[in-house]
């Protein structure tokens, strides 16, 4: 799995009350917090890229809890939290954040079902803090935005998702970590051919060539994680100049920080879907 929680057994955990002192690591479940508007959160980690809508959280009032793959168990354990959300990459530390608070919960969007544990979270969240009608309210806003996607889906016969990273592309299908571009979204996959994995499989600028698709999606992972970008001195060469999707103006460069750091959550789903339909349309 993408991000190691498949070897851990999560108990089940039954709250007694709602918790007042929240320590939250993943972003996706952080982004549906905010959202929502839920009070109590004391402990984020900020020494990994927090996204930029949820920037109000590298403030001082917020105890800085580590990276995402290194948390600082000592801070933690000061903050005394009564819930501790985690996702796959905080999976090896489980045993260890129950030993501060048994209610360690794990929230996480995971690769292989992306939408469903997307969605599962977001009801953790509204019924654990009373936030039903709130998440109601924008889960419609990202079911009226995904029937707006799929009416422009409907417009191509193909596509092909793509990250980019450091000059290198890899590319994506229906059972990636971006599948639900194709699934969800509705967008054509020129093929299915593609071997599925953290980071996709490598694509040469030619293997863009020959499978030719109508739209061609491009997530920016070098930017995602603060380097120098050339994405598109890279990407635009003589090769890609003779696809259709560069023709006709269908190369979609979309933003790596919320593709490939920040999903998962009511804000940031509904950013990607919006990203796409103002971009292609």
């Amino acid at each position: 799995s993408r991000d190691g929680s498949e070897s851990y057994t999560f108990e089940e955990v039954t709250f007694e009350s709602m918790p007042e002192r929240i320590v939250v690591f993943d972003y996706g479940f952080l982004d549906t917090l905010d959202t929502l508007g839920v009070d109590g959160i004391v402990g984020v980690s900020k020494d990994s890229t927090l996204p930029d809508h949820l920037e109000k959280y590298s403030a001082d009032e917020y105890t800085n809890i580590g990276t995402l793959k290194e948390p600082l168990l000592e801070d933690i354990a000061a903050l005394e939290p009564d819930a501790i959300f985690i996702s796959g990459r905080q999976a090896p530390f489980y045993d260890q954040l129950k030993e501060i608070t048994p209610n360690v919960v794990f929230v996480g969007a995971q690769q292989d079902d992306y939408w469903n544990t997307f969605m599962a979270s977001v009801d953790i969240a509204a019924k654990m803090f009373d936030k039903e009608a709130e998440a109601e309210e924008h889960i419609a806003k990202i079911d009226s935005a995904l029937e707006e996607v799929n009416t422009l889906a409907g417009n191509f016969d193909t596509s092909l998702v793509t990250m980019y990273n450091e000059g290198k592309l890899s590319g994506f299908s229906t059972n990636s970590r971006f599948g639900y571009i194709y699934d969800l979204y509705g967008f054509e996959p020129v093929t299915e051919d593609i071997e599925s994995s953290q980071h996709g499989s490598n694509f040469g600028f030619e293997a863009i060539l020959d499978f030719d698709p109508q739209v061609l999606f491009v997530i920016d992972r070098t930017a995602a994680v603060g380097g120098e970008s050339n994405i598109k001195t890279d990407m635009e060469n003589d090769i890609i100049k003779q696809t259709i999707a560069y023709k006709d103006n269908r190369i979609i460069y979309l933003d790596g920080a919320l593709w490939y750091l920040s999903g998962g959550g009511l804000q940031s789903e509904l950013a990607k879907i919006e990203e796409v339909l103002a971009e292609l349309e």
